[in-house]
């Protein structure tokens, strides 16, 4: 005969906690749901919240949608594409210096990016995505149409504040750091899409590959317009010219003609506050922490959730320089496909997109990856994935190709919808590179921040990625010895990338030995 213990207040949401909760906190809270420690489980929560929010873009937090729900709109506005530039250098040195170097490292990087993100948010935009040391900010469009100002002087702003890191100390001597600023104006589709279990935040469109090029067309310590960006503010500001299609913002401006910033800063969350703490009390506000929490945490690879979850009490996330494998995925064909739409036919690229998303991160999931973004590409789609950070398993290498081979096949097997009649081929290129990185919780401690892996390795990797041919997967020298017992290999020439001083041996990954 059986013996049942009473049953526990927590039995009908327990499924929801077990994710959300610190394992020492969920086990007491199943073992011993008092009232004391139900109130411990709302504080928790309520402290989570704040982080997630502090991991979205305004966009989300506001409004988010319920996990699993694809949703999209056109929007207007002016991108801003920011990339640092002398990052790769400051890394090295700090590396040497093992945990006291990490912190160091975290310590520039974030009054980084604690600057740029205040002006951003002060100057009317919303900072949409961490990217490696780079940001992509949105200055919607409004009634006035002075987005495209607002962006302008938000760049000027942060070139002025760049002064602070023109000689940064370190063991080694002085180091610079410089940033480009490229903006462009114009349409583009904002989508959330993805299943219950892992939501993403998209934006398609060309207009945000002419952000992109836009950035890439500059230099350091100047402020990038495309020309249609040029063409609404070109009476408003002075400027030089720069490759064909794209202008330079003269600084020639006063500080009183720059002027006061546009808005108050990102509103802070409020915090839910505790009022009744009776049993039934605290069950509702948990109730209710639950509904704000989900939504914002389906947005997040789940062992970046792990991570922020058992860190919650601390809120910070120690740095560290691992040594992971990462995998760059340039997905071709459906993301363009937005600009070709005709009214209605959007819902079938968005749909089409999820689906492909989902089955991709199920793919890096299952062989213990991380899908950390999908962003944004001079063509396409990038879909950047990690092997090792923030979980690492022995045969990293193994499991990166293992998933590479996978979401190429996906990719191969994708029909396309048909939009504006035309139905278009889809194809990916792949990079996978392995080294040391950086690996941090960067931006404000106490604000916008996100999870980020950042240093040469990840450059390498995207540009392995933008030599691979059509649905061929580049690797480095280091990922082909580890994984060359288990896989068809083919070396290859040598080639020259960006950063190295010499041809960099690369490798094919074929197909898996039987």
């Amino acid at each position: 005969m059986f013996f049942m213990l009473p049953t526990s207040p927590l039995e009908s949401i327990e499924p929801r906690l077990r994710s959300l909760l610190p394992a020492d906190l969920y086990a007491a809270a199943w073992v011993d749901p008092s009232p004391t420690t139900l109130e411990k489980v709302f504080e928790h929560l309520r402290t989570l919240q704040r982080i997630l929010h502090d991991y979205s873009s305004r966009h989300i937090s506001d409004n988010p949608p319920r996990p699993g729900e694809v949703r999209f709109s056109w929007q207007r506005g002016s991108l801003m594409f920011t990339d640092m530039a002398g990052f790769t250098r400051l890394m090295e040195v700090n590396a040497a210096f093992g945990r006291a170097g990490a912190q160091n490292l975290l310590k520039v990087l974030n009054a980084y990016f604690s600057a740029m993100l205040e002006i951003i948010s002060k100057s009317g935009g919303d900072l949409l995505e961490f990217t490696g040391d780079a940001l992509l900010a949105l200055f919607p469009a409004d009634q006035k149409r002075n987005d495209t100002e607002q962006a302008v002087r938000a760049g000027l702003r942060m070139q002025r504040a760049m002064t602070r890191f023109a000689e940064i100390e370190t063991p080694e001597g002085h180091l610079h750091l410089g940033m480009r600023v490229g903006i462009h104006s114009g349409r583009f589709l904002m989508a959330d899409l993805g299943t219950p279990r892992r939501m993403e935040h998209v934006l398609l469109g060309s207009a945000v590959q002419q952000a992109k090029l836009t950035e890439s067309a500059g230099s350091a310590g100047r402020v990038c317009l495309s020309e249609q960006a040029f063409q609404r503010v070109q009476t408003l500001f002075n400027f030089e010219g720069g490759k064909p299609g794209y202008h330079f913002v003269t600084d020639n401006l006063s500080e009183e003609q720059l002027g006061e910033y546009e808005i108050t800063p990102r509103r802070r969350m409020a915090s839910a506050v505790l009022f009744e703490r009776s049993v039934a009390g605290v069950m509702s506000e948990i109730n209710g922490a639950l509904k704000s929490i989900e939504p914002l945490a389906s947005f997040l690879p789940q062992p970046v959730l792990s991570l922020l979850v058992e860190s919650a009490a601390d809120r910070r996330i120690p740095p560290d320089f691992p040594e992971p494998t990462v995998v760059f995925v340039n997905f071709i064909g459906l993301p363009e496909l937005v600009d070709r739409a005709l009214p209605g036919e959007e819902l079938k690229v968005v749909s089409s997109f999820s689906r492909a998303f989902a089955q991709i991160n199920a793919a890096v999931e299952a062989r213990g990856g991380l899908l950390k973004k999908v962003t944004y590409h001079l063509s396409g789609s990038d879909i950047v994935i990690y092997f090792g950070a923030p979980t690492a398993h022995t045969n990293d290498p193994v499991r990166a190709a293992q998933a590479a081979l996978a979401i190429r096949n996906i990719i191969a097997n994708i029909k396309a919808p048909t939009v504006g009649g035309i139905q278009p081929e889809v194809r990916c290129q792949i990079g996978i590179s392995s080294g040391p990185c950086f690996v941090a919780e960067i931006g404000e401690p106490r604000g916008r921040r996100e999870f980020n892996v950042l240093g040469d390795t990840v450059n390498t990797t995207a540009r392995l990625m933008d030599r691979a041919g059509k649905n061929q997967i580049l690797m480095s020298a280091r990922v082909y010895e580890a994984i060359a017992p288990y896989f068809v290999c083919n070396e290859l020439d040598a080639i020259s990338l960006k950063g190295k001083s010499a041809p960099v041996p690369i490798y094919e990954l074929v197909e898996a030995k039987l």
